[in-house]
């Protein structure tokens, strides 16, 4: 009997602190009440938020593998991906300094992450390895800045309210460089369905959690323009950078 007992209590803390709160486990798990809409909404949310947290380890990791075993950054821009490391990075921040919980907002820090790995290598694969160095040290010497007590709330907030342009802004320099090569170059297909599952997700469970509009706007934005490359990787899988070449030697 104790040992259910302990059982019991570890489950319930397990439940209390990633799922639900109290009044929702007791909704469930006392009352039985099984269709309590607040709280299927909030057990949703954090079910959502974890799925994405675990699913950013592996967003980047096919673009990465894809730069890697081509040897190449051929399509790749990398204003594109300074903006969407600003965009990733101001989050983070802003995430961390309103004290967001962590199931809201952890699966930019893995996309920050990997994002800094890709600027990296679409420096050296284009034979700037010393710049792309200096890009990995400037980086992550700005984010400790901005986690720093010394950066002012409202430096952080612009840096958010700046993040919506950059990452349209980032998303369009990529599509127009899709547009005038032909085809989408080293872009991995599956790197940018999942950013765009990730972000449409997003919008619910910052609604949900973080009750800032601002944070779901950015979402919106993020699917939106994530959208525009998924079509464009749609429009253009069986043009390839060898296939061009092809048909111009043809």
């Amino acid at each position: 009997m104790a040992d259910r007992g302990t059982m019991t209590d570890l489950v319930r803390g397990f439940l209390l602190t990633y799922f639900m709160p109290e009044s929702c486990y007791d909704e469930f798990f006392l009352a039985l009440n099984f269709l309590h809409l607040p709280c299927l909404k909030i057990v949703l949310s954090k079910v959502l938020g974890m799925f994405i947290i675990l699913g950013s380890v592996l967003v980047k990791l096919p673009q990465i593998l894809k730069l890697v075993g081509a040897q190449s950054a051929e399509g790749l821009s990398f204003n594109t991906v300074l903006l969407e490391l600003f965009a990733i990075t101001g989050t983070v921040a802003y995430s961390i300094a309103n004290e967001f919980p962590f199931s809201a907002w952890g699966e930019t820090l893995f996309l920050m992450l990997q994002t800094v790995v890709i600027g990296f290598l679409v420096q050296h694969y284009r034979g700037r390895s010393i710049a792309g160095l200096v890009f990995l040290v400037v980086h992550f010497g700005l984010l400790a800045l901005l986690l720093s007590p010394v950066t002012p709330m409202s430096v952080v907030t612009c840096m958010q309210l700046f993040i919506m342009p950059a990452v349209t802004i980032g998303r369009l320099i990529q599509a127009r460089s899709n547009y005038q090569n032909g085809h989408t170059g080293q872009l991995s297909a599956i790197s940018v369905f999942l950013l765009f599952a990730g972000s449409l997700a997003r919008i619910f469970t910052s609604i949900q959690e973080t009750g800032d509009t601002l944070m779901a706007l950015t979402y919106v934005i993020s699917s939106a323009s994530n959208g525009i490359l998924l079509l464009q990787v749609l429009y253009y899988w069986n043009c390839s950078p060898e296939h061009k070449n092809k048909k111009k030697r043809e």
